[in-house]
């Protein structure tokens, strides 16, 4: 797999805003979504799928999961750092999802191969014979009790890792593919499955469904998605068209997003994006600004702004309204399968054969001046 290339030069040079009373250094005001552009682009393969990523600061790396195997990547300078495939110890190349447990542990989530830990050059790798749900790991997410929730084609997983008890869930899922995960402030843990969105209280299920609200009409007359259930289980891709065009299944929820104020936004296929505030679910899709209705990943960056990886690019929602990110042209008729958000707020985004970083031109100030630089 080729490596990321040398990172481009800084389009500007970074400044520091001072107040004119006492030279005091000043925070520079959130910036505006309008204000970012495709700063870089990396290839990866052409026939490479990026499916997952995952940032983490503390060791300035970028975690990049693809259809054949997984890249740790340098932030600051942009450079592959080491590669895993199965000759590593990766259980299966097609990483579908990244995780980081409480001990430090990295996750991967993989097509058929159950999910393998890397933790200080050692691997660990649980299947269904270990207490797995299943061989298909789709999705993440930590909770504030330090447990990690494991999301499969089959239920989802509650593990310890200092005990490596496992607690699997399926019945009282609405649907048993869970694709996405979040935690609320209430510790309430959001699933975003095939069939709607569940939530869980550590007690007490509830469930949301097309017929409660979730995911818009189908404005565009798209088909009905044959390619869902049981049958189609062993395919790597999504199969999200028929007959070349976009189809249609608002139940089947892709992305989650979980706010400070505990209300979600949910991106569902061919729905477009839906945002429950608690009470009740209020959807947009491409008539209220999104760049496609099938929307693959979400991420919330810094500054309370909703980034939405579609099958025709990348949408932002910025102040209550979505809107087409001004760089689309770059991305548009892109599958952008998955997001990541540095805590700067620089935005990384995967599609097939490449990775694209987006950001602020010239900006250099959030990332402590170190864009371009080895460390």
């Amino acid at each position: 797999m080729p490596p990321f290339p040398t990172p481009l030069k800084l389009l500007l040079a970074s400044t520091l805003l001072l107040a004119t009373a006492g030279c005091q250094e000043k925070k520079p005001p959130a910036p505006s979504p309008a204000d970012y552009r495709v700063l870089d682009t990396f290839e990866v393969g052409e026939n490479v799928y990026v499916r997952s990523l995952m940032v983490e600061p503390e060791k300035d790396a970028l975690w990049v999961g693809t259809s054949v195997g997984v890249h740790e990547v340098g932030l600051t300078n942009r450079l592959v750092r080491q590669t895993f495939t199965r000759e590593q110890g990766l259980a299966n190349e097609y990483v579908f999802s990244i995780g980081k447990d409480a001990e430090g542990g990295i996750w991967f989530g993989t097509n058929a191969g159950g999910a393998s830990r890397y933790k200080d050059g050692k691997w660990r790798t649980l299947f269904p014979m270990h207490g797995l749900a299943d061989y298909w790991v789709y999705s993440f997410a930590n909770h504030p009790d330090g447990s990690l929730w494991i999301g499969t084609w089959a239920g989802v997983n509650r593990l310890e890792p200092a005990t490596g008890r496992m607690t699997t869930y399926v019945k009282e899922l609405i649907n048993e593919w869970v694709y996405a995960m979040g935690v609320d402030s209430k510790k309430r843990i959001w699933f975003g499955t095939e069939g709607g969105v569940s939530r869980f209280d550590g007690k007490q299920w509830v469930s949301w469904t097309h017929a409660d609200g979730l995911g818009g009409g189908n404005e565009e007359n798209a088909p009905a998605s044959a390619n869902t259930g049981l049958g189609t289980r062993n395919r790597h891709d999504l199969g999200v068209l028929s007959g070349g065009a976009p189809t249609y299944n608002p139940n089947y929820v892709f992305s989650l997003v979980v706010h400070p104020d505990d209300t979600i936004h949910a991106g569902t296929w061919g729905g477009g994006v839906s945002h429950f505030d608690g009470k009740k679910w209020r959807n947009a899709t491409t008539k209220d600004g999104l760049p496609g209705n099938i929307v693959y990943s979400m991420v919330r960056d810094p500054f309370g702004n909703v980034w939405a990886g579609s099958n025709n690019g990348l949408g932002v929602w910025h102040q209550g309204k979505w809107s087409l990110f001004s760089d689309n042209i770059k991305l548009q008729g892109e599958n952008i399968y998955t997001l990541a958000v540095t805590p700067q707020g620089e935005i990384w985004a995967g599609a097939r054969g490449k990775v694209a970083r987006i950001g602020l031109p010239g900006e250099t100030a959030r990332d402590g001046g170190q864009s371009g630089k080895g460390k």
